[in-house]
Parts: structure tokens; C-alpha cells; sequence
């Protein structure tokens, strides 16, 4: 099958949705599908062999966060020659309903599209006020996945339709047999994401840390990700800084690697979170995972039985449950335990075969209408002959 993927957001700046369809085109090119991938990338960006440059993005403010994307002439003139030379059975859009190429590839597409919705947004006041403009896009979407139910909400409260839901993938043995680094070892909490992004949480955990450090003056903090470190620990006395250890940003394997040696998992994400890619990632990994009680969150974490939960932004229901949890090793090793059987539902033998199944069910349907096209005019012709 050829298959043609849309990513929304700018190839060279690492996130949840970028790793997503990346793992997705890779599981389908190791099925022995031809795939490649349309995303804003700078030209001079070293890029996978089956990503396509759609030209440089641009930062807008989306979803409680700065995306980057790509829109406008040139945009357009690149999405319909990737959609010419690609000749694609199936056309597998990402967020078709950010101002990005997701939206230029619907209007511009022929043929059996999928889309899947990714965020999980209860009051957005841009994509009710936007649905004038993307109805005529949207209704030629042939199969519509939502990540979670609560991006399927979003969907169906601001742009109608429904859809099925599949959760993102993980490819959970690459995380489940990474080795522990030593140096990550030993009463650690771990934190992975934009620093300076606040509805990643960072501040909470750092409003919990001396609560923590009171608790258990020994543990480290240990934080992945980019984003100014001095504007991080400000906030924090200054003798208690040197428990804050920043490592920058970190490779997929030192992500595994990382997550493998951590005693505790936080993420303290404030909201506008569809699913927690990082959840998944942590259990695979086996790591005991405390998390804020979004409604994302609590569904990955299957309602506090893969992991615990705190109330969202209360750094001392933080502290309390982190305390408690570094403290108790069984209790960990339960987590761990039950993390690592619940997350068997999110790798990619499961999540990818679906989403193929998807793929199939709309070319299949294409198919059948061509041929019902083809046999109708075959019968008019036949019928205007024999006038």
C-alpha cells in the first residue's frame, strides 16, 4: 500500500505528535508499505528518507502551547506536488484542523483521506469560530481516529462526526530492555519536557520539591528537556538548587535509558493533554508513574491502577503522594508490575494494526465506488447505443 502521512507541526522540534507519526510511518515501512511523510522542516534540515519537506514553520499560539506550522502559496504549491508524484492509496492526515498542511492537504486531496484528532481542547473559541471554513474540508475526510475520548469530545462538541479511537503507539520493548545509567540511579524523581512551557507542570513539581527534599533530603530531581534552567529553579531556595540536576535535551535511547533508572515518574502537566505519550513511555520502561489527575491521565494510567495520581496543580498533594511513594518500594515495584502488563495495550502490534485496518476499510470502500462509477457508466453507454 502507498501511504501518504501529514504532520502538522515542524519535523525538527520534538514532540508528542511528530514521534507518533514518525513510529507509525516506520512500523508501516517495516510491514513492507511504501510511506512518506509531508512536514514543515527547514530545507537544510537532515531529514528520515521518507519525510518530504513541506518549507520552514512558523511558531503560533495553539492549544495552550506555541506550535509550529506551515501554511500559505508555497505551502499549497508543495502539498499538491507531494500529492502528485506520491500517487497514494490512502492519505492519512494529522490534526486536520490546525492551520497547518493538514488542512491544505484536505483541500487539495482526492481519494480515500483518514484523519486523526489530537487535541483535547473543552473551549476552543478558534475552532468553533473556524468551523465555517473547515466544513467543506472535513466532509472529505473518509474515516475520522481520535487519540483518546477526550480528543474524540473535542471533536464532536466543535466540529460534529464522530470517530473511532486509537490511542498512540509505543514501541514498548525498546523502552522495556533499555539498561539504567548508574548516575540516574538512586532516590531519583524524573521529569521529561519543555521547561519553559507551563502546562507541562515543571512549576508545580518545583513548588513540591522542598515539601519533597523536607521529607527526603537525599532525593534528585532530574529534568529532560529544553528551556531555561535558571528560570526554572528560581522560584526554589537556594540551597536546595543543587538537588536539581538538568540534562538537556536527550536521544530516544537516553529517554529509555532514563526512564529505566528513575525510582519515580512525575508528570504534573496542568492540562490541555489528549492522551500522555509520556505516561506510556514510563510505564514501558518500568517506571512507577505519579501523575495529575487530568482525565487523559487517569485513562491511561487506567483510572490509578497503573500508576497514582495527584490533584492537578496542587503541589502538596504532589509532595504527599511522592513522599509516600519514594518511601514504599513494594508499592513501587506494584506500580511497576502493573504498568508494564497495562501498557501491552498501546505497542505498536496492536495500535498500528488498527490503524491499518482503518486504512483498509476506506480503500476497500473507494474501491467499491470506482467500480459501481465504472459500471454505472458502463450502463449508460450501453443504454445510449441501444437509443
Amino acid at each position: 500500500m502507498r501511504i501518504g502521512i501529514v504532520c502538522p507541526y515542524s519535523w525538527d522540534v520534538p514532540g508528542g505528535v511528530q514521534f507518533h507519526i514518525r513510529d507509525l510511518a516506520e512500523y508501516f515501512i517495516a510491514l513492507g508499505h511504501e510511506v512518506s511523510v509531508l512536514a514543515p522542516a527547514d530545507d537544510d534540515t537532515p531529514l528520515p528518507p521518507y519525510v518530504v519537506s513541506a518549507g520552514r514553520a512558523v511558531p503560533v499560539p495553539y492549544n495552550g502551547s506555541v506550535a509550529r506550522l506551515n501554511f500559505g502559496f508555497l505551502s499549497a504549491a508543495r502539498v499538491r506536488r507531494w500529492l502528485h508524484e506520491g500517487r497514494f492509496d490512502v492519505i492519512h492526515i494529522h490534526e486536520p484542523a490546525s492551520p497547518s498542511l493538514g488542512l491544505l492537504t484536505c483541500w487539495a486531496a482526492q481519494g480515500p483521506i483518514v484523519a486523526t484528532f489530537h487535541t483535547s481542547n473543552p473551549r476552543s473559541r478558534a475552532m468553533i469560530a473556524a468551523y465555517s471554513i473547515l466544513q467543506a474540508a472535513l466532509e472529505k475526510i473518509s474515516a475520522r481516529i481520535a487519540v483518546s475520548e477526550y480528543a474524540r469530545r473535542t471533536l464532536v462538541e466543535h466540529l460534529g462526526g464522530d470517530a473511532v479511537v486509537i490511542p498512540n503507539g509505543v514501541d514498548v520493548d525498546f523502552f522495556a530492555r533499555a539498561e539504567p545509567r548508574p548516575e540516574w540511579q538512586g532516590d531519583t524523581i524524573g521529569f521529561v519536557g519543555r521547561i519553559d512551557e507551563p502546562r507541562k507542570g515543571l512549576p508545580v513539581l518545583m513548588r513540591a520539591l522542598p515539601a519533597i527534599l523536607a521529607a527526603r533530603p537525599h532525593t534528585r530531581l532530574l529534568v529532560a528537556g529544553r528551556g531555561d534552567e535558571k528560570e526554572a529553579v528560581e522560584g526554589l531556595p537556594e540551597e536546595l538548587r543543587s538537588r536539581v540536576e538538568f540534562l538537556g535535551m536527550i536521544s530516544d535511547e537516553d529517554k529509555a535509558r532514563f526512564l529505566r533508572s528513575v525510582d519515580l515518574y512525575v508528570a504534573p502537566n496542568t492540562g490541555g493533554e489528549s492522551f500522555g505519550i509520556i505516561l506510556v513511555e514510563a510505564m514501558s520502561a518500568g517506571a512507577p508513574v505519579l501523575a495529575a489527575d487530568l482525565d487523559a491521565f487517569a485513562q491511561v494510567l487506567d483510572q490509578g491502577k497503573a500508576g497514582e495520581l495527584f490533584t492537578n496543580e496542587d503541589a502538596d498533594s504532589l509532595a504527599e503522594a511522592a513522599v509516600r511513594l519514594l518511601a514504599d518500594p513494594d508499592r513501587r515495584a506494584e506500580l511497576r508490575e502493573r504498568g508494564s502488563t497495562h501498557v501491552r495495550r498501546f505497542d505498536w502490534s496492536t495500535v498500528g494494526a488498527d490503524i491499518l485496518s482503518v486504512y483498509e476499510t476506506v480503500t476497500a470502500g473507494a474501491a467499491a465506488v470506482a467500480a459501481d462509477e465504472r459500471a454505472t457508466g458502463l450502463r449508460a453507454r450501453l443504454g445510449l447505443a441501444r437509443d
